[in-house]
């Protein structure tokens, strides 16, 4: 799954400590998250979507290859 987290993230002026503690998790996560190498569960895509104020589906899309 693709998402656009880092370029959201970058927009709005937050490091990845700032948007992780925001969401309640690591930044090693934000960064796993970022880099496609971990899915969030459905809680924590929903407080990213929220902090990032995006839908859901605005900030992650299938991986179509």
């Amino acid at each position: 799954m693709k998402n656009r987290i880092k370029e959201l993230r970058e927009q709005q002026g937050l490091s990845q400590g700032n948007l992780a503690e925001m969401c309640r998790v690591s930044r090693q996560t934000i960064n796993a998250i970022e880099n496609n190498k971990y899915d969030p569960t459905l809680e924590l895509a929903f407080r990213l979507a929220k902090v990032l104020r995006v839908k859901v589906d605005e900030l992650f899309f299938p991986d179509e290859k």
